[in-house]
């Protein structure tokens, strides 16, 4: 084998693995996010499960914004999203009485 045959097939290997370590690394970062459960922002039909009286799991928030289903929201951000139906007009961190 050729000396640029032997340094490209290294460098594929090489690029390969550094591939992989990368690709490997990308499910832990994202199992470090803490996830709350965000009241009042999930969209009709969007919304992670139980959405209270009348549902039964995800998927099943009957209008935009109800008030007692929830999405799953990065921790810390659920009092900073729009809600349209919160008396604060962003996400609660508990079911609320929609305002009319």
């Amino acid at each position: 084998m050729s000396t640029l045959t032997q340094k490209t097939a290294s460098a594929a290997v090489l690029f390969a693995l550094g591939s992989a370590l990368a690709m490997a690394q990308v499910p832990a970062h994202a199992a470090d996010t803490k996830m709350e459960k965000c009241y009042g922002v999930a969209l009709k039909g969007k919304n992670d499960c139980k959405a209270g009286a009348g549902t039964t799991c995800a998927g099943t928030a009957k209008v935009d914004y109800q008030a007692n289903s929830w999405k799953s929201v990065p921790a810390g951000t659920c009092l900073k999203t729009e809600s349209k139906t919160s008396p604060t007009g962003f996400g609660q961190l508990e079911e609320f009485k929609a305002k009319s």
